[in-house]
């Protein structure tokens, strides 16, 4: 009995003491954490028609290299002027006293709102300083409302726009739009209806309602907190400014850089044209220029597929680094032909041959020596099957389609990147996996979720499977630095200390009105990564129908070479040579 009874005391204890711990998490949130919100929320009754009011949400941060944080999506705090209409003799001689001050509405459009003598209440301007409002405020105006207001604000403009995204109305609600604030709209929103119930009957209607929902996910404030980013300020000021630089030097329609550490996954840079400002989003007439082109599109990448078809036809065992083939400059299947980008051939050439002078009847010989199947089961090793789940919403699928038509024709334009369209993030973790000793792993955005009741969720590292093994993985590493120090741009990348393993990509782009391909659009992509044998960094470039240029080489290696020695300056990146 006595067992009993001091088992229930145990029991009550531990009840109270959760109970005593959640109210004082909650109590430190409203008052500490979240203070300055309810406070400003406490006295936002003003105006109840006031449709903004103190909009709240979580902040989402880039990182420096040196750990501090920068606020990219935030609160800014203003003032909304309202008028009284009802209380207007002369809605004329309103105008000329407020007329300076009102830079965002015209005459007509005031007046009317003005002349409307029955109405209580107009919102006039919003977004006003605390300055414009001391100077309106002298006027003593007393039709005059000036009700404190807060918006989401981008302190970075354009800079990561299209990783970041935008709050915006869907329909009725305000929330998150594309990027991150869609992703993580759940974290980063403010229930506001939740702010309105009594704290304590709150804390005391449920303890465990408190704390989970029913699907185990933490609900209510217990979710809500910040997302720390992975991308590195000064490396996305960098290669948005050589992203910009491409797009305007060779009039391309699209131009990316996307700079992934592939041992650990973290995205540290991802820069996209075109692209838009979030503070003023509603400008731009396309919606498709807010998507994140690394993760909504595919296209067809050319050439960078090469190293992958070599690498699976040595893992399997089909070729070796030293095998030869009779290239002809072109090749006859299923009644159609392939041909090198010159139409030349040469002769009997080794692999590394195929790789420096990006042969496609190299590429088509090795995967027909693998065959369908072989092919096909590489694919999936190297992730191209399936989605990288990468932190970002509405993931595209790849199109791999063709493979399933049992052509050989298709899989020889598959070994080299035609014919089958990939989303630049899976050829990127795919590419990743030459870098990473045969490791797929996966890539992101987010470094941690920071929630408001002091935990944090930390990204973790994530391996996705083995693509190729680590002496694969070696041998095509090998294969791409002699690309570099040999042959690409006549050697004027290679550099005296590093060893960096690199190609070059050009994909024609299929005419879906006509069948078949343009003759004179080209898509151009380019990797490289660095130190070559214990990487710190991959670069991805991809630049969509520039105008003067039809090779890869000539638009993006000065680019890639640029962006180079600045993560090795950098970071710090020491010499492995």
């Amino acid at each position: 009995m006595e067992k009993q009874e001091n088992s229930r005391t145990r029991l009550l204890a531990v009840f109270v003491s959760l109970t005593v711990t959640l109210f004082i998490g909650r109590l430190f949130i409203v008052q500490v954490a979240r203070g300055e919100y309810y406070d400003n929320l406490s006295r936002d009754q003003v105006s109840s028609q006031n449709q903004y009011g103190y909009f709240e949400r979580g902040e989402i941060y880039f990182q420096t290299l040196d750990g501090n944080i920068v606020t990219v999506a935030g609160i800014e705090r203003g003032y909304l002027l309202a008028i009284k209409p009802s209380e207007i003799s002369d809605p004329e001689a309103a105008y000329l006293k407020l007329g300076a001050y009102l830079n965002n509405i015209d005459k007509e459009t005031f007046i009317t709102k003005a002349s409307k003598s029955e109405d209580p209440y107009e919102e006039i301007v919003h977004r006003l300083s605390e300055g414009i409002r001391d100077e309106i405020g002298a006027l003593n105006l007393p039709w005059v409302m000036l009700v404190p207001e807060q918006w989401r604000y981008y302190p970075g403009g354009t800079l990561g726009a299209n990783v970041i995204g935008f709050v915006g109305f869907r329909g009725d609600e305000l929330g998150g739009q594309y990027g991150i604030e869609r992703q993580f709209d759940k974290t980063l929103k403010r229930d506001m209806g939740n702010l309105y119930k009594n704290f304590f009957s709150e804390l005391f209607s449920g303890v465990k309602n408190e704390v989970f929902s029913s699907d185990s996910h933490p609900a209510n404030l217990a979710e809500e907190g910040t997302v720390l980013l992975s991308i590195e300020p000064k490396v996305q000021a960098l290669i948005e400014l050589k992203t910009d630089e491409l797009m305007t030097k060779w009039s391309a329609n699209q131009a990316g850089i996307l700079v992934i550490e592939p041992s650990t996954g973290r995205i540290v840079g991802a820069s996209s044209r075109p692209s838009f400002n979030p503070n003023s989003y509603q400008v731009e007439t396309s919606p498709g220029v807010y998507q994140n082109p690394f993760v909504e599109d595919v296209f067809e990448m050319g050439s960078i597929m090469k190293p992958i078809t070599i690498a699976a036809g040595i893992d399997v065992g089909v070729i070796s680094p030293s095998t030869t083939y009779n290239d002809k400059g072109f090749l006859e299947l299923d009644g159609k032909r392939i041909e090198n980008y010159d139409s030349r051939g040469r002769g009997v050439v080794g692999m590394q041959e195929v790789l420096n002078e990006s042969l496609n009847t190299g590429a088509a010989f090795v995967a027909l020596k693998m065959g369908e199947s072989s092919y096909k089961e590489y694919l999936g090793r190297f992730g191209f099957t399936d989605k990288t789940g990468i932190d970002m919403p509405n993931e595209a699928n790849n199109l791999l389609s063709n493979l399933d038509s049992g052509k050989e024709i298709e899989l020889a334009t598959a070994s080299f990147g035609q014919g089958i369209a990939v989303s630049p993030i899976s050829m990127v973790r795919a590419l990743g996996a030459l870098a990473n000793k045969g490791f797929l792993i996966k890539p992101h955005f987010v470094d941690s979720v920071d929630l408001d009741i002091g935990l944090e969720n930390k990204t973790m590292v994530t391996e996705q499977g083995r693509a190729i093994s680590a002496k694969t993985s070696e041998e095509i590493t090998r294969m791409l630095v002699k690309v570099v120090d040999e042959y690409l741009a006549g050697g004027q990348l290679k550099m005296s200390h590093y060893t960096i393993a690199a190609k070059t990509g050009t994909a024609q782009i299929a005419n879906p009105g006509e069948g078949g391909y343009y003759a004179d659009r080209y898509m151009h992509s380019f990797f490289g990564y660095f130190p070559a044998y214990e990487s710190r960094f991959l670069v991805f470039m991809y630049l969509k129908e520039p105008i003067g240029a039809r090779y890869a080489s000539e638009t993006l290696t000065q680019p890639f070479k640029d962006i180079t020695q600045f993560l090795i300056s950098y970071y710090n990146v020491p010499p492995d040579r």
